[in-house]
């Protein structure tokens, strides 16, 4: 298994000098398993420059699986290439709704108004799917979502394969405002997803100081990221998500805040970055920027 950080900002996509080395892409990671298949955890503005990767190197199998469909995680869609390739099968995964099946809320944006060309009229052979509460099998890898605490259904991914897990949790709020250590580990959202996983991409869209103008919009600060992590046990927490407003500067103020609080090797937690790679072998998961 191999995941790619395409983007990592949230909320609005910020590009410009003053964030070059994080990025200003929106939501997007791409993983490849072992037998070639492709996952793409959300569709940000990321999965732009993935999709002309991936123009002229066909895959057997690629997946997308949406965490939400907040804007910053889906307005890159209609740009993704192969959408535009008729001999593509794609499989779109998303969190369940009582109200709308998930092709006609994604249509909603991929439609007239807002967007040119309607859902029903792309050429690639689109198939929906609600994210899976129970493991599924893609490839030699499994798959398995659960809810979260965020704005609207939403929901985090757990992708295991020859022993190793990778958990995706970009727009989580766990705490609400509470003091999250006092709480049992059981009852905190996205316990159950994240638990040992060998790497956690997890919500610190906060810096501290800024969380309590904050609370119930959705994110986590710093300080709730690393005790998260610290719960559920995590190896490896890469810090994702990052506010439109901090620039490369202020994450890397980010980044010393959450290494002053983490508890382990503070090589083990780190921010993401476009162009980061994460590639899990014997020796277990290794971290690498652009």
């Amino acid at each position: 298994m191999h995941a790619h950080v395409w983007g990592c900002r949230g909320s609005v996509a910020a590009p410009g000098p003053d964030t070059l080395k994080y990025g200003g892409n929106t939501s997007c990671v791409e993983v490849r398993l072992s037998g070639g298949e492709i996952l793409v955890l959300d569709a940000g503005t990321g999965i732009r420059p993935l999709g002309v990767s991936l123009q002229n190197a066909p895959c057997p199998e690629l997946h997308i699986l949406l965490s939400h469909l907040h804007l910053d995680h889906l307005q890159g869609l209609g740009f993704f290439r192969p959408l535009f390739d008729p001999n593509l099968e794609i499989h779109l995964w998303g969190p369940p709704s009582p109200v709308q099946p998930l092709s006609e809320r994604i249509a909603m944006y991929l439609s007239p108004p807002l967007f040119p060309v309607h859902l029903n009229d792309v050429p690639a052979r689109l198939t929906f799917h609600d994210a899976p509460d129970d493991a599924i099998a893609i490839g030699s890898a499994t798959i398995r979502a659960g809810l979260v605490k965020h704005q609207g259904p939403t929901v985090g991914y757990r992708i295991e394969e020859h022993g190793h897990s990778l958990v995706y949790l970009p727009d989580h709020e766990p705490s609400l405002g509470t003091e999250l250590r006092a709480q049992e580990s059981e009852w905190i959202s996205g316990y159950d997803i994240a638990r040992d996983a060998d790497v956690l991409l997890h919500d610190a869209q906060y810096r501290d100081h800024e969380y309590d103008d904050h609370v119930g919009w959705g994110h986590s600060g710093v300080a709730d990221a690393i005790v998260f992590a610290e719960k559920a046990g995590v190896r490896n927490l890469v810090l994702f998500h990052h506010d439109p407003y901090h620039t490369d500067e202020e994450l890397e103020l980010v980044l010393l805040e959450a290494r002053k609080c983490w508890p382990m090797d503070e090589g083990k937690v780190n921010l993401a970055m476009e162009g980061m790679t994460i590639t899990f072998d014997e020796e277990g998961a290794q971290l690498s920027a652009r």
